[in-house]
């Protein structure tokens, strides 16, 4: 089951590959900030699914890139230590700033990773932590930050630098020559030959 968290008013312009995939595709409405988006997709996905989902893969829409194999990768990290985040190493050196003026100091790039989508976590762990983020008022910047909360491992399943995610004109430049690059046909995610039916209900 694919939920995608979508503004009403670009619904209708979907609405045709839903009715195509009726009885594996929905919409849910955003919330006011991404965490609330989240928490409505996975109500929705609760609802349509019931017990048969056991796992939820958080995806940005602005990572178009994201690979079969980077899915499958974390999936099965997160089926063995309960929820998993693609990542790779940070190359660029980060600088920590009190004011925006002056360089605090260097943070060790060693330790550092840049978290990319999707983000697999199981249903019920996301759901206790979205219960301490509201009786708490945390802020959280991301769906295994809610995991971390409740002092629960996260499993960094390496990915790709190309999983980027796309916000600027220039993003587009980079990854129409991404596709170019590889030369691949489209990849039907919903397809049965991918076994995610079964994968969701163990």
């Amino acid at each position: 089951m694919v939920v995608l968290v979508m503004d009403p008013k670009y619904q209708p312009e979907y609405q045709p590959i839903v009715d195509k995939y009726s009885n594996r595709l929905a919409f849910a409405n955003p919330g006011d900030e991404r965490q609330g988006s989240v928490e409505n997709g996975l109500n929705k996905l609760v609802e349509l699914a019931g017990d048969k989902c056991k796992y939820v893969a958080v995806h940005d829409s602005a990572r178009p890139l994201v690979t079969v194999k980077e899915v499958c990768d974390v999936v099965s990290d997160a089926k063995e230590h309960g929820a998993a985040v693609l990542g790779v190493p940070c190359k660029a050196t980060i600088k920590e700033s009190e004011d925006g003026s002056m360089v605090l100091r260097t943070i060790p790039r060693a330790r550092l990773w840049e978290v990319h989508t999707p983000q697999v976590v199981m249903i019920d762990t996301l759901q206790r932590g979205f219960a301490k983020v509201e009786a708490e008022s945390l802020e959280v910047t991301d769906d295994v930050s809610i995991v971390e909360q409740l002092g629960e491992p996260v499993k960094l399943t390496l990915g790709e630098y190309t999983n980027l995610k796309i916000t600027t004109p220039e993003d587009m430049d980079v990854a129409n020559a991404i596709l170019e690059e590889r030369k691949m046909d489209a990849v039907d995610l919903l397809d049965e030959a991918y076994g995610w039916e079964v994968d969701m209900a163990k």
